[in-house]
């Protein structure tokens, strides 16, 4: 049985399955960016929990990211926007992922142009996702 963390992390990882983009947990970026873009998922860091005593629970603000990656000759930030407006959807249409979650909270991105010697330049951004979860152990 996975443990809260990977329960909840594997939910938001599916969550995102549905988009066009490619999206990817914890891989390098690959050589070529597919034509509907590219999400990786990064676990990121659950931080210092929360503590009550009775009963026994750690509740978590786990900070994940997701790496957002458009390439295209032409309209680079029109394709950019709809793919962060579709992650928004996905997580937004269940803020709790089925009860794994008490809160899904998305951060606004700050998006980069990455210019691409020889090829179509790079938009990318980081978007954190705070998710907020409750365990009765740290390793639980």
């Amino acid at each position: 049985m996975p443990t809260t963390r990977e329960a909840v992390l594997a939910a938001l990882h599916s969550r995102l399955q549905p988009l066009a983009a490619l999206v990817l947990r914890d891989e390098v970026l690959p050589e070529r960016i597919p034509e509907a873009g590219l999400i990786i998922l990064r676990d990121g860091q659950p931080g210092e929990p929360e503590v009550t005593l009775s009963p026994l629970r750690y509740y978590y603000q786990h900070r994940a990211e997701l790496e957002v990656v458009v390439q295209a000759p032409s309209g680079r930030a029109s394709a950019f926007d709809s793919l962060i407006a579709a992650v928004g959807a996905a997580l937004h249409a269940d803020r709790t992922f089925g009860g794994l979650c008490d809160w899904v909270e998305p951060e606004a991105p700050a998006s980069v142009d990455l210019p691409i010697e020889g090829a179509a330049a790079l938009k990318a951004a980081v978007i954190t996702v705070v998710l907020h979860y409750t365990t009765s152990s740290p390793l639980a």
